[in-house]
């Protein structure tokens, strides 16, 4: 699923979904400020969409929104503190194909390693999934795990998908990097073999806080550490549930000199600093969003020593004071910033 496809895309599938199981979707809609009708990319946003996603596992009671055997919530919240505890990527991707054959209504999931590829192979045959929307948010999850486990990008070689291209078809290699092989005889994502050696970098605080953005992190990344910008990205990211790593701990962490990684970043035309000011944003405008915290708990969980200086980073980077915004995220359609 996610972002293999545009928001208007994904919205008109979870729609269908939802009428397929007798929810109130207008009243969803409504819920998420999504426009009935909405069709093109600037009328839904990455945040509505992991909503309505949230919303619809919530109604159904399944990970997998009813589309095949019950998969009960926080099933994937199981199997993904599983696959923390191990040395190396091959590891955590066995603990996940053995979690898929003991836990009810997870699709089976096989590791194999032929040659100089590996390849993890989803058998989706068993799901109800006419708009392969199980089998998207699968194929993602599997690849966007991978990546944020060993903290570096894991560039598919091949994707295969066994059903016929749709119409949004030139979207998957925008996400996954790779276009797919359509009609193929079964769902598989390969990679070179080398990648199963590659150290599981993450800890239980980071697990916390990946679960906590599900399934938004799905819908917005592409494969982690494509860039040196993605790769510090990753880092940062720590300092918007805690202390902010300086220039020189991201350097630590790369293993490269802090002068050499300022000159990395500039070829790349970004910098640390402008980095942590778009997660700031990013974070400012999905808290807004939410409504559940009052501007100036917001400011203070995100760091700023007062409200008002909180307020001018808001107006700086979006035009609009932190009050607009929210007033008119709160109605129908989308405000962009």
């Amino acid at each position: 699923m996610s972002s293999s496809t545009q928001p208007g895309d994904v919205v008109r599938r979870l729609v269908r979904v939802g009428e397929r199981q007798g929810l109130d979707v207008g009243s969803l809609l409504r819920r998420t400020g999504i426009r009935p009708g909405a069709a093109r990319c600037e009328d839904v946003t990455l945040a509505q969409v992991a909503e309505l996603t949230q919303e619809l596992w919530i109604l159904t009671g399944d990970e997998l929104f009813g589309l095949g055997a019950p998969v009960p919530l926080g099933t994937f919240r199981l199997v993904l503190r599983s696959a923390i505890h191990v040395p190396d990527l091959e590891g955590a991707l066995l603990r996940l194909a053995e979690a898929s054959v003991t836990l009810p209504g997870v699709p089976p999931l096989r590791v194999s390693a032929v040659g100089a590829l590996a390849e993890v192979e989803i058998d989706v045959s068993g799901l109800d999934d006419p708009d392969h929307l199980a089998a998207e948010l699968l194929a993602a999850l599997v690849h966007r795990l991978a990546g944020w486990l060993a903290g570096r990008r894991v560039g598919l070689r091949e994707l295969r998908l066994p059903w016929p291209a749709p119409p949004y078809a030139a979207d998957y290699e925008a996400v996954f990097g790779r276009h797919p092989v359509f009609g193929a005889d079964r769902l598989a994502l390969a990679f070179d073999r080398d990648l199963l050696r590659a150290p599981v970098i993450r800890n239980e605080e980071d697990l916390a806080g990946y679960l906590g953005d599900q399934p938004y992190v799905w819908l917005a990344t592409r494969d982690y550490g494509s860039s040196v910008a993605d790769r510090v990205r990753t880092i940062l990211e720590r300092g918007l549930r805690g202390r902010w790593p300086g220039p020189d701990d991201v350097s630590a962490q790369l293993n490269v000199s802090t002068q050499h990684l300022r000159r990395l970043l500039r070829a790349e035309g970004t910098s640390i600093g402008r980095i942590k000011e778009e997660l700031l944003r990013d974070a400012a405008l999905d808290g807004l969003r939410r409504g559940e915290e009052s501007v100036e708990e917001l400011a203070r969980r995100l760091g700023f020593s007062e409200a008002s200086a909180f307020r001018r980073a808001f107006r700086r980077w979006t035009g609009h004071p932190p009050g607009t915004f929210r007033a008119q995220a709160r109605r129908p359609g989308t405000f962009r910033a």
